[in-house]
C-alpha cells in the first residue's frame, strides 16, 4: 500500500473525523537507525538508535506537527497561517501552507536564521518578515497578532502540533516491538520532548497482566503501537540557551544551534511534566560538544543532522560517561532536522577542499598521502 502520511496512518489516535480535509506531504514513517560504529567508540555497551526526523518532507520533526495544525486550521475555515521561528517550523508551515492554498506569514529574527531554512520558507512562498528581535519576541508577537486578525496560530502552543509530534513515540515502539530504556532528544520550545512523551504515555496497554502484552489481539487499543513501558526522558540544551537547567527563563540566548535557541519555550510546564514523570534529567552541552557531535555522527554513521539535532547526543555522549544511562540499555536520539538546513556552519567546521591541478598524477600522490 501507499503510504499516504501519518493522519492516515494514525486516524484512529488523533483528533480528525472522515470529514476533516487532511493536508499531507507524506511526513512521518522515518528511519530508525542502529548506530553500529559509535557506541563501540565511545566504549559503551548500549544499543543506540537513531530518529531520523531529518527525512521528512522538509527535513524536520516540525512536518509531523504541521500537518496537524494545518489540516485543523482549513478545518476550521483558516485562509491564512502565521508563526515565529528560529527556521524548521518556518520552512514546514510555508510548505504546508503552498499544500493547502491558503497565505503563510513567517516571523524570524534578522540575521538569526540558517540559510537552508530561510530559502524554504522563501521558495515555498511564505511572507517572510524580518523582525530585530529574537525568537521570544516574535512569539509574543504572533500571539498578539493572531488573537487581532483572522490568521491561524501554528507554533506549538497549537495543541493539534503535538498530537502530530506524538506519533514519534509510536513509530518507534512499532520499530523496536516495545519502547526503549531511555529516548534522549534536544530541547528548544519544549514541544517536542512533551509531544513524545504524550505519545508513550497513550501508547502503554493498561491491560497488561490481563492480555499478556496483547499478543496481537487487544479490545484495550488500535492495532498499532503499543508498548509495556515508557522510556525515561532526557532533554538536552545548548549551554547558551539552556532556561531548564538554569530554573528560569533565559532573556538572551546565544548558540551555534539555532533551531534550539529559545529562551521561554513555550511548553515549559509540559516538558518538566515529561521529565519528572519519566525519571528524566535535562543536560546542558557547550556549542563545541554539539560541533564534535555533529561530525561523529557524520563520519562515523554516515547521518548527517543539524547542530541543534547534535545536542541530543551531545547530552547522550556525556551520560554515557558517566554512567548515568547503564551498560545493556536500549536509547533512541531523536534527530530533528537535516544537516542540510545549516551548510554554513557544516562547511566551516570541515577541512577546506584540496586544490591539484587536473592530473592523474597528482590526485593519485594525494590519495596516496590519506591512505
Amino acid at each position: 500500500m501507499r503510504y499516504s502520511g501519518l493522519i492516515e496512518k494514525y486516524r484512529d489516535r488523533l483528533p480528525v473525523t472522515d470529514a476533516t480535509p487532511v493536508i499531507s506531504i507524506g511526513e512521518g514513517n522515518t528511519p530508525l537507525i542502529e548506530l553500529v560504529n559509535l557506541p563501540r567508540i565511545l566504549g559503551s555497551e548500549v544499543r543506540i538508535y537513531a530518529k531520523f526526523e531529518g527525512l521528512n518532507p522538509t527535513g524536520s520533526f516540525k512536518d509531523r506537527g504541521m500537518t496537524m495544525a494545518v489540516t485543523k486550521a482549513v478545518e476550521s475555515g483558516s485562509k491564512a497561517i502565521i508563526c515565529a521561528s528560529t527556521g524548521n517550523t518556518s520552512a514546514s508551515a510555508a510548505a504546508y501552507a503552498a499544500r493547502a492554498g491558503i497565505g503563510c506569514f513567517v516571523l524570524i529574527p534578522e540575521g538569526k536564521i540558517a540559510l537552508g531554512k530561510l530559502a524554504q520558507a522563501m521558495m515555498h512562498g511564505s511572507t517572510v518578515i524580518q523582525i530585530q528581535g529574537n525568537f521570544d519576541d516574535g512569539m509574543r508577537l504572533v500571539q498578539e497578532l493572531s488573537a487581532q486578525m483572522p490568521v491561524a496560530l501554528v507554533n506549538s502552543v497549537n495543541p493539534f502540533r503535538l498530537q502530530g509530534q506524538k506519533t514519534i513515540a509510536f513509530e518507534v515502539i512499532e520499530a523496536l516491538g516495545d519502547a526503549p530504556d531511555y529516548h534522549v532528544l534536544p530541547v528548544g520550545n519544549a514541544g517536542n520532548i512533551s509531544a513524545h512523551w504524550m505519545g508513550y504515555s497513550e501508547s502503554v496497554c493498561q491491560q497488561t497482566e490481563a492480555c499478556g502484552l496483547c499478543q496481537g489481539q487487544c479490545p484495550y487499543h488500535p492495532p498499532l503501537a503499543r508498548a509495556s513501558k515508557r522510556p525515561v526522558m532526557v532533554g538536552n540544551q545548548a549551554a547558551g540557551s539552556a532556561p531548564f537547567l538554569r530554573g528560569a527563563m533565559v532573556d538572551n540566548p546565544e548558540t551555534i544551534a539555532t533551531a534550539i535557541r529559545i529562551g521561554h519555550p513555550m511548553s515549559w510546564s509540559l516538558a518538566w511534566a515529561a521529565v519528572r514523570e519519566s525519571g528524566g534529567w535535562f543536560n546542558e552541552c557547550s556549542d563545541e560538544e554539539i560541533l564534535a557531535s555533529q561530525a561523529l555522527l557524520a563520519r562515523h554513521e554516515g547521518i548527517f543532522c543539524e547542530p541543534s539535532s547534535a545536542t541530543g547526543f551531545a547530552g547522550l555522549i556525556k551520560d554515557l560517561k558517566t554512567g548515568r544511562i547503564r551498560n545493556g540499555s536500549s536509547i533512541v536520539c531523536t534527530l530533528t532536522g537535516h544537516g542540510l538546513k545549516d551548510p554554513d556552519t557544516a562547511i566551516a567546521q570541515s577541512s577546506k577542499p584540496h586544490v591539484v591541478a587536473a592530473e592523474r598524477d597528482a590526485i593519485a600522490a594525494l590519495i596516496a598521502r590519506h591512505l
